[in-house]
């Protein structure tokens, strides 16, 4: 039958605080951690109460928080194993190590912590004289101050999951336990900020910029005040971004060259994230982008909107793009309207020179399962297809911060 309770105590050189700490919570299991010099404590402790299920786990080292950390881990996994319904932390006994170890261990699991202290001491030791021991249950740190949830909102953030990032903080709102006012106010704008970057890697950039500007400066004057570096940093370096997301909502639609790097500094995310189809899939619109913003940069026309096209161009340039059903006739297209125009050794021109590096990349692109095919795009492919922007010198707009 599974124990209702199982203490878990790193050990001393005495029994006393452990075995009141096993009659004050009823305990029926018991997991000792002990350095080699208290084992003959665990031993006094297993004789006093032989009924109990029990183990020992013994550290080398009573000052390696390390080995303590390890074996608290270890002795957690023990209790889980029995099925326990409780599990009680001990930290009376033991070196200072030892303690450190079992609470930086076990602490966001659940679990409640035990001491046990007392008033009167024996002077000659400093240790509670045994019968006045007064044992008080405390509370996960890490609960109160949210840690396992900024934890997983970090994790989330720094995978580029940014609507998980902000399921975390909606559902820590939602139960609201225990936020301070201070808190409550940082959490609800850190929301709207996940909100807008999560809207910015959708390309959503015009209800993006709106929700970073509601967001962001209260975040970081609240970051500001409670002197948090990390927020500081990270929300700080974000309001630098917002002058390039005005400058995209200001453009709208057009090709622009911050389009541009955008929309590469996207495909390094979902790269970065593993998930190379889908930055396959952006670099492959990112080719037709580069010849599209290289014209619009150079004469300021629009490709798909004809009516931005100088009255002098050939009438059968409208009739190419009608036609033009492939990227190469895109290329072709630009090519020749820049050539038209007088323009060479552009950008656009140099792209389509590639054209036969590019087309080994673009059939891994076609073969992809998020194109014609059902291969998947290994890391290589993606950074191949990179070079070539690369060797064009266009750049990606910066990244965004992690924490």
């Amino acid at each position: 039958m599974p124990p209702e309770l199982t203490l878990i105590a790193t050990v001393g050189m005495t029994a006393d605080p452990i075995l009141a700490s096993i009659v004050e919570h009823e305990a029926q299991a018991v997991v000792l951690i002990a350095s080699q010099g208290s084992l003959g404590t665990a031993a006094k402790i297993r004789e006093e109460f032989p009924s109990l299920q029990h183990h020992v786990l013994t550290l080398n080292d009573a000052e390696s928080i390390t080995e303590s950390f390890t074996k608290a881990r270890a002795a957690l996994k023990i209790a889980k194993s029995w099925e326990s319904r409780a599990i009680v932390a001990e930290i009376a006994g033991g070196t200072k190590p030892m303690t450190a170890g079992l609470v930086l261990a076990l602490s966001g699991f659940g679990l409640t912590f035990s001491y046990v202290g007392g008033m009167e001491r024996n002077p000659e030791t400093g240790r509670v004289i045994p019968g006045k021991e007064r044992i008080r249950t405390l509370e996960d740190p890490t609960e109160r101050f949210h840690v396992g949830e900024w934890s997983a909102f970090r994790a989330a953030w720094n995978g580029w999951r940014m609507r998980s990032a902000a399921e975390v903080l909606e559902n820590l709102l939602r139960n609201d336990t225990g936020l301070s006012p201070s808190e409550k106010r940082f959490y609800k704008h850190l929301l709207l900020v996940a909100n807008g970057l999560d809207a910015w890697d959708r390309f959503h950039h015009k209800k993006a910029l709106e929700l970073l500007e509601r967001g962001m400066p209260v975040a970081l004057a609240v970051a500001e005040a409670w002197h948090h570096g990390a927020k500081m940093r990270v929300l700080g370096y974000l309001e630098e971004r917002l002058p390039f997301l005005r400058g995209l909502v200001d453009k709208g639609n057009k090709p622009t060259e911050k389009l541009l790097a955008d929309l590469l500094a996207n495909a390094r995310r979902r790269a970065n994230a593993g998930r190379y189809d889908d930055a396959l899939a952006r670099l492959y619109r990112a080719v037709a982008l580069t010849a599209e913003a290289d014209l619009y940069h150079q004469t300021g026309i629009v490709l798909h909107d004809p009516t931005t096209w100088p009255k002098e161009l050939p009438k059968g340039y409208k009739q190419q793009l009608e036609e033009a059903l492939g990227l190469k006739n895109i290329l072709d297209l630009v090519f020749d309207i820049q050539l038209a125009l007088g323009h060479k050794e552009t950008r656009a021109q140099k792209l389509r020179g590639l054209w036969g590096q590019l087309e080994p990349l673009l059939k891994r692109r076609h073969e992809s399962i998020l194109a014609h095919g059902t291969r998947p795009v290994e890391q290589e492919d993606y950074e191949a297809f990179m070079a070539i922007f690369e060797e064009l010198g266009v750049e990606e707009a910066p990244p965004w911060p992690r924490w």
